[in-house]
């Protein structure tokens, strides 16, 4: 064999740990990786190194090998699970500058040919650019004191030092990092490549998830799944074009969840074909050890669990205090809201040591019987096997003693969107306006606390009276008022909007107000809901005002519920056009890709700016949007700044979104312009 080449192959016989040798390389880093690969691999009955075999079988790979971007691959058949296997073979010189073009293109807006990249490659590369990520810089962000006793920790700290020792003095770099990415521990033996690695931040304390850092081993890997090698440009950050790395999820062995990461980090120029083959075992190392280490009742629940899902066909969950296990069958017929409600239920059930079976009804309308069995491994006995099943309504039963049944009402009424975060917010504050529990709706600016308290309350109460006192523009009258608002008992229902902003002498009117109203209408008090900003101000001192409002809820961004944004918008121009104005597929596709930062409010001002300013009939189009929508900025603009980006995207639509021509019109050159449209996040119609 030719020094200089190396590959993968894998054993015949044995399936674990799926690496068998690396045929001859004139390259230090890669015998340590071989001796590391055959020093932490499990041992099997035939887990041993064949290089014999791999030299005559390296003399075939000219006859089934095919390019596919930047990589060669061979295809051979998978012998028990069908469907081929892909084996990885580095890439030349020609492949990196192919891929270090087809990001270029990807970042200008270009056509990106299907041979340039890899799928998965591009697949993150898609996904950075909607996340608004940089491609000329790392951002981060840094917890400074992660948790390094998590169970993945401990059990992992063993595996990775004796890999390390094994690896001393090669430019390789260990690093675990939990299931969101965090970076909990890094061991490297080389000091430039430490040095480097600092510098990009790759260090305990900063988290490496793919919408921080963009296409990576440790955040791709995670995002998809599964393994994942990303060399050189591969990477959507410049800063790490000169690293390589091969990164592995571990999975939990009891739940089989997601828990951690590990990855393997060198320099481009030293990457080989072993490094990811080294990290799955590496991670299945780690994976035996947490089995090693699981505790007697998690191991008790799991054979549960199993016993219970093979012999029963209903929907089975098993639950522990960070466990929860579920078949098929409940995935496919309970959606994020039901499987809350059931689990509710079923934590009442069991926190009273009962057995029998109760019928209930689930937000989205289905009657079901939930039945728990208790599992009593040690002292405590929270933990147990949770059994659902189909049942009609009229049939009697026992019904559940939770104090708040959820509504069968999926959506109050005047709301609109149907995402979980949205419906879990109004169910929560339907429960409170139904039980007359006072509350305090907190969340950004134009995220719609008003609108879920007067759709709570007409949801329970439409007749009564519905009123609003604002802590903003009172004028120092605001404690009279809310005594006014108080003093008629014809009020069934009360916010208090802005209480963030209640001077000392406001807060003390509110408290005594509200007492007051306690002591008078002891029987029927009006159900009072309180608004507050999140909007990382400082806050007055509030602590005994909100002592009278025992439940707080939360009603999340517009950016965490986008897709609701695909009701809203017919709504809105239903109110705003009587009807007669619709919204494109292309302009819908646009508003869906926006952040916005004043949520649903900002998003109502759009929709009226358009009606006002360009289009009252017919279909609206990408052109009739305003350009802080056609665009999406990274980091707050100049004014010159939003003139310059409002100057290019008048400029694309006037040029059929040709950039050379809009580029000309504009005075700029063609690579300005490119810069420009990355930088600004224009996307041309």
């Amino acid at each position: 064999m030719e020094p200089g080449v190396g590959q993968v192959l894998e054993d015949d016989v044995h399936d674990s740990p799926r690496v068998v040798g690396l045929a001859a390389r004139d390259s230090a880093v890669h015998r340590n990786l071989l001796i590391a690969t055959s020093i932490t691999s499990p041992p099997g009955p035939n887990a041993c190194l064949n290089l014999r075999r791999q030299r005559r079988r390296t003399a075939l790979r000219s006859n089934c090998e095919r390019p596919v971007g930047r990589w060669h691959f061979r295809t051979r058949p998978r012998r028990a699970s069908g469907g081929p296997v892909e084996e990885l073979v580095l890439p030349t010189e020609d492949d990196s500058g192919r891929a270090a073009k087809a990001r270029l293109n990807f970042l200008t807006l270009d056509p990106v040919g299907p041979k340039d990249v890899r799928p998965s490659i591009l697949a993150s590369w898609v996904r950075s650019r909607r996340w608004n990520l940089p491609a000329d810089r790392i951002a981060l962000p840094y917890v400074a004191d992660p948790d390094l006793e998590l169970p993945l920790s401990r059990s992992a700290r063993p595996v990775l030092q004796q890999l390390h020792e094994h690896l001393a003095g090669q430019p390789i770099s260990v690093i675990l990092t939990d299931r969101t990415g965090l970076v909990l521990q890094r061991l490297t033996a080389d000091a430039e490549l430490a040095r480097h690695l600092d510098k990009v931040h790759l260090a305990p304390g900063f988290s490496y998830a793919e919408e921080f850092a963009g296409t990576n081993g440790i955040g791709t890997a995670l995002e998809g799944g599964g393994p994942m090698h990303v060399f050189g440009h591969e990477h959507y950050a410049e800063d790490l074009e000169d690293l390589a790395c091969a990164g592995v999820p571990i999975k939990h062995p009891v739940t089989g969840k997601t828990v951690g990461a590990i990855d393997l980090t060198c320099w481009r120029k030293d990457a080989g074909t072993l490094l990811i083959a080294l990290a799955k075992t590496t991670a299945d190392n780690i994976r035996a050890a947490m089995l090693t280490d699981s505790s007697t009742r998690e191991l008790a629940l799991l054979q549960a669990y199993r016993q219970s899902a093979r012999r029963l066909g209903d929907m089975i969950l098993a639950v522990d205090d960070d466990l929860l296990l579920m078949n098929a069958k409940a995935r496919q017929c309970l959606d994020a809201t039901d499987q809350r409600a059931v689990l509710g239920y079923a934590g009442e059930l069991l926190a009273r040591g009962g057995t029998d079976a109760v019928v209930v009804e689930l937000p989205t309308g289905s009657w079901v019987r939930i039945s728990c069995r208790p599992i009593a491994v040690g002292a405590r006995d929270e933990a147990g096997i949770i059994q659902v099943s189909p049942h009609n309504a009229g049939t009697e039963s026992r019904m559940p003693t939770a104090t708040h049944r959820p509504p069968p009402r999926p959506v109050l009424p005047g709301l609109v969107g149907r995402s979980a975060p949205w419906l879990g917010s109004s169910r929560e504050v339907d429960n409170a306006c139904r039980a007359g529990q006072w509350v305090v709706l907190t969340g950004e600016r134009g995220v719609g606390k008003v609108a879920l308290a007067r759709a709570a309350h007409h949801q329970n109460n439409p007749a009564g009276l519905f009123h609003i006192v604002d802590a903003v523009g009172s004028n120092g009258g605001f404690g009279a008022e809310l005594e006014a608002e108080l003093a008629d008992d014809m009020v069934q229902a009360l916010v208090i909007r802005h209480a963030d902003r209640l001077g000392p002498r406001d807060v003390e009117a509110t408290i005594e107000a509200l007492y007051d109203v306690l002591e008078r209408r002891p029987s029927e008090p009006p159900w009072i809901a309180l608004t507050m900003t999140s909007d990382g101000t400082d806050l007055p001192d509030l602590g005994e005002l909100l002592a009278l409002f025992p439940l707080t809820v939360e009603v999340p961004p517009l950016r965490h519920h986008i897709e609701d944004v695909r009701e809203l918008v017919p709504y809105v121009l239903n109110q705003v056009s009587h009807g007669d104005l619709s919204c494109s597929p292309e302009a819908m596709h646009q508003l869906m890709r926006s952040s916005w930062p004043g949520n649903t409010g900002e998003l109502c001002q759009v929709l009226k700016q358009v009606v006002l300013r360009r289009r009252r009939t017919g279909v609206i189009m990408p052109a009739d949007l305003p350009a802080r929508v056609q665009a999406i900025s990274r980091r707050s603009l100049s004014q010159l700044e939003a003139l310059e980006r409002d100057a290019i995207i008048r400029s694309l639509v006037a040029n059929d979104g040709h950039k050379g021509r809009a580029a000309k019109s504009l005075g700029m050159s063609r690579a300005t312009i490119y810069r420009k449209i990355h930088d600004y996040g224009i996307q041309p119609p």
